[in-house]
This record gives structure tokens, C-alpha cells and sequence, in this order.
């Protein structure tokens, strides 16, 4: 059976829209207080890093802290396999900390400190695409975009903004773009507003959710994956939808169909 990331994502899997100079892609994932989606962005992070024979190895990772520092998700990596400390080191992996990012100048205004580190992802990824040790796909991964706003001062229009220019940023070699946001975390017409405009702007949503009859002892939960611009073979342009089961374990996710015993591990 085909791995769940693999037949959710398309042929291209996690390596954006395609060859440099083509579309990228950008995958939202959304959570719930109940239902955590982290644990899906942990995996994502060891596929993406540790890709499994006869996938072609992986360009580097920029991956922006908003929630945890590098220790919290070297740890947790570690128990999936994934050494960070070697993947940084190695340039394949890099961590930006905005719990120690020093903010710019007030007087540049609300969307100043997202303009700096705009350019300095923007930076990092011009610097290891013409490197010749980094060879691949980049991907930008985003592990809480409800924070941004918080960089922004409040101002929604301004982190819309930013990820525009990271969308455009990915586009421009046909790369990967990875955001976590929660769907109920603030519960405020401007924060829904926003959150239905990067869920637009997305190619792929993965939504976490509890199971919709409660809680099972030997399920964790559901996702409800949608594809966005499939073609079928009318020719019409519209989603393709994946309901799947997961169950968390310490160094491992399974993934299985409703009603079905047979899992598949990411």
C-alpha cells in the first residue's frame, strides 16, 4: 500500500510543485486544542530530513521557531531517528529561534521585524541554493503562524504579507512551504479571517481532528486531507479528499483507513 504521504501529496510528494523555475507548494496543517497536530509536523520533519530509499535526498530544511526552542524539537526528533544537532551542522537543517531572534528598530514599524527576518530567511536560502553542498528542494516550515501576529504587533495583514513572500520565495525554485496554525486557539472573527486566507492560499490542508464518534483507547484521532487544483478526467479543476485515522506512538505514527487494521507508518 502506498505510504500515506506519498498518495495524499501526489507524485511530487514533499518536494514542492516540481523543478526549479515551477510552482511551489504550500501545505497548511490545522489543529484543535483537543486534537494537537505537532505530532504530524515532528514526522514531516524526519521524512523530509531522512527521506527512505529510492526517494532522491533532500535540500535543506529553514524551519521557524515561534513556540519551542531547538532542545524541544532535538529531543523529540531524536526519539523518531533524527539527529538535529548533525543535520544543522551539516547545513541541511537550519533553526530560527524567534524566542531569541533580537527584534529591529521600533520606529520601523508593525511589520518591521518581519521584513528583517524575511530577509534574513530569504538570505539563508539564496546562499544555500547557489552552494554547491546543498543540493535538492528546500522546504520553509512555520511551526505556529497564530504566533507571527504576536511578531506583527497584531497586525494579520502584515504576517498575510510575509507569508506571501515566503509563497513567492518557494515558487521561484518549485519548492515546499509548511505551516502549523490552529483553527480554534483564539476564537475572534479577525484571527478566522485570517486563518480562511492562508487556508485559501494553500495548495494542501491537513486537518487534525478528534474522532468524530469521541475517543477510542486505540485511536488518536483523524485527519481530513484536501488536495486543491486535481484535474479528473472531465477536465474539471476541483479537491481531492483523504480521511485517515492516526495513532501516536513514542518513535512512530500509524496511519490507517476507517475500519481498517492495516496501518501505515510515516
Amino acid at each position: 500500500m502506498m505510504k500515506l504521504l506519498e498518495e495524499v501529496l501526489g507524485r511530487d510528494g514533499l518536494r514542492g510543485g516540481g523543478s526549479a523555475g515551477g510552482s511551489g507548494r504550500t501545505i497548511l496543517i490545522k489543529d484543535c486544542v483537543e486534537t494537537s497536530g505537532r505530532f504530524l509536523l515532528h514526522h514531516l520533519i524526519r521524512t523530509i530530513l531522512m527521506p527512505k530509499s529510492p526517494s532522491p535526498p533532500s535540500g535543506p530544511l529553514f524551519f521557524l521557531s515561534l513556540s519551542e526552542p531547538f532542545s524541544h524539537y532535538d529531543r523529540i526528533l531524536r526519539k523518531l531517528g533524527c539527529n538535529l544537532v548533525s543535520q544543522r551542522d551539516s547545513n541541511k537543517f537550519m533553526f530560527f529561534d524567534m524566542l531569541r531572534l533580537e527584534s529591529v528598530d521600533k520606529d520601523e514599524g508593525k511589520d518591521g521585524r518581519l521584513i528583517d527576518l524575511y530577509g534574513v530567511i530569504h538570505n539563508a536560502v539564496k546562499t544555500s541554493i547557489y552552494s554547491q553542498c546543498n543540493q535538492g528542494h528546500f522546504t520553509i516550515i512555520v511551526d505556529d503562524i497564530s504566533l507571527l501576529e504576536i511578531v506583527a504587533h497584531g497586525d494579520s495583514d502584515s504576517v498575510l504579507d510575509f507569508l506571501h513572500y515566503c509563497q513567492t520565495l518557494t515558487s521561484e525554485e518549485g519548492c515546499l512551504l509548511i505551516l502549523l496554525g490552529h483553527q480554534d486557539i483564539y476564537a475572534n472573527m479577525e484571527y478566522d479571517r485570517f486563518l480562511s486566507q492562508v487556508e485559501h492560499n494553500s495548495d494542501v490542508v491537513i486537518n487534525v481532528e478528534p474522532l468524530a464518534l469521541g475517543l477510542a483507547t486505540d485511536v488518536h484521532g483523524q485527519l481530513t486531507v484536501e488536495r486543491k487544483g486535481i484535474v479528473d478526467q472531465q477536465g474539471q479543476v476541483g479537491l481531492k479528499h483523504h480521511n485517515f485515522h492516526f495513532r501516536i506512538k513514542e518513535n512512530c505514527a500509524e496511519y490507517f483507513r476507517p475500519g481498517s487494521q492495516i496501518s501505515m507508518n510515516l
